[in-house]
């Protein structure tokens, strides 16, 4: 069964940064899948900001291009989001899975981000 754990997440101030952490366990070959992070705001569906594919192509949605950067460490079985110039309407639960909800494995509890002065 596969675990996702993400972390890193906190109280930061508008144009502050954060880094995100996902670590992945109880599934081998990792590197062979396609990864993304994801937020959701209270009353709102679950959005795909970043993706990563297992060939390290990356991509965003239009909000956080030039502000996200994610990345992956298949020696780690991790998957990180540097988030940078951070804004309010960032603030949300972000969570790591597969890029194609249909193929999600079992959802992580989120790590919460609050942009706020």
């Amino acid at each position: 069964q596969v675990q996702l754990v993400e972390s890193g997440g906190g109280l930061v101030q508008p144009g502050g940064s954060l880094r995100l952490s996902c670590a992945a366990s109880g599934k081998s070959l990792f590197s062979f899948y396609d990864m993304g992070w994801y937020r959701q705001v209270p009353g709102k569906e679950r959005e795909l900001v970043a993706s990563i594919t297992s060939r390290f192509s990356t991509n965003y949605v239009d909000s956080v291009k030039g502000r996200f950067t994610i990345s992956r460490d298949n020696t780690k079985n991790t998957v990180s989001l540097q988030m940078n110039s951070l804004k309010p309407e960032d603030t949300a639960v972000y969570y790591c899975n597969r890029p194609i909800l249909a193929q999600a494995w079992p959802w992580g509890q989120g790590t919460q981000v609050i942009v706020s002065s």
